[in-house]
């Protein structure tokens, strides 16, 4: 029996070890920050010294610099792609362990409603779910990432790296990419922002739905250049679940506003009407074409299904160049919505 209590629950050891992952990945981030910091220091102090090597003013000290960044952009996106890949292998050798529970779900259907409903009452089986929708997850922000931002920060790289074979001999040109890489790195930025949205916490911290999109909107009023409209009825108090589906959907629509919709400016509105809550998200971007969209976007896909659990009806309208508007209702009671009702 002590020895049963001193390897403590199965879950309780999962989380510890996945906290300790995570506190090792956010000190590795910082070394790899603090290296680039004193990389460019150590290049401008030495830029100083030879006097820029006789060159223009501070197109000399922001190419050399870009030069820097870059290489060692280069250098931490190789590690992190090193890295990457060995979770990668981690995570599907437990995926292969665990092989037994991806057939049992493919044959759920054909159980009875008494197997389905002791299933759903069993933890470990819970668990399991649970795990498998998290592997899922990271597997799509690892596409992500390496989709996007790794992609700008080789190009970064390799641009930084022409930078410093032109700049002595084709001033103007040494500028353009100077120029190219400044986009290049906001759109790096931004993009790394919106994935950032994706590893907030599913639970809201002890605020109801409103007061957790407000801190939300108002913490990235400050980072992106989109001007966000938030209007909440914060008194609106769902159940957890929902409310955490619901945050999640918002955090998603404001994802992809700020990766892919090229909008200068997003509205969220959340108010009550009668017994279902209405949420609202637009942009004013390029829009797209929903048809073509809902087959290959998964985050699209997810919203759908969130609000299909919680009961509610869901509209998305969409069109090249019009923007895109969100509508979703969701019931405060329980019961679910017919679409006649929304």
């Amino acid at each position: 029996m002590q020895g049963e209590q001193e390897k403590g629950n199965p879950g309780e050891v999962k989380a510890e070890q996945a906290k300790a992952a995570r506190r090792r990945n956010i000190v590795e981030t910082f070394l790899w920050l603090l290296i680039i910091v004193c990389l460019v220091i150590i290049l401008l102090q030495g830029l100083n010294v030879i006097e820029l090597f006789l060159l223009k003013g501070k197109w000399a000290v922001i190419g050399l610099s870009a030069v820097g960044v870059g290489l060692a952009a280069a250098a931490i996106n190789g590690y992190l792609q090193n890295s990457k890949l060995k979770a990668a292998i981690r995570r599907l050798t437990e995926q292969q362990r665990k092989r037994s529970f991806h057939v049992t779900l493919d044959h759920s259907d054909s159980e009875s409603g008494e197997d389905a409903e002791e299933r759903e009452n069993d933890p470990e089986w819970t668990e399991k779910v649970r795990f498998t929708a998290v592997i899922e997850e990271r597997q799509r922000l690892a596409r992500e990432l390496h989709d996007a931002v790794s992609q700008q920060l080789f190009a970064i790289s390799m641009t930084a790296t022409a930078v410093s074979r032109t700049i002595e001999r084709d001033w103007e040109r040494a500028k353009r990419q100077v120029q190219l890489i400044e986009e290049m790195a906001a759109v790096a930025q931004s993009e790394m922002r919106a994935l950032l949205l994706h590893l907030r916490p599913v639970h809201l911290d002890g605020k109801n739905l409103g007061q957790a999109l407000t801190a939300l909107v108002d913490e990235l009023k400050q980072k992106v250049p989109m001007e966000i409209v938030l209007e909440v009825d914060e008194s609106i108090v769902l159940l957890p679940h929902a409310e955490d589906h619901l945050f999640r959907i918002a955090q998603e629509a404001l994802s992809n506003t700020l990766r892919h919709s090229k909008a200068d400016s997003m509205r969220i509105r959340l108010i009550r009407l009668d017994n279902k809550v209405h949420m609202t998200l637009q942009d004013s971007g390029v829009g797209f074409d929903l048809e073509a969209k809902k087959q290959t976007s998964y985050g699209l896909l997810t919203m759908e299904e969130r609000v299909n659990e919680l009961g509610g009806q869901l509209q998305m309208i969409s069109q090249p160049g019009e923007g895109t508007t969100i509508h979703l209702w969701v019931p405060m009671d329980g019961h679910p919505i017919n679409s006649a009702n929304v």
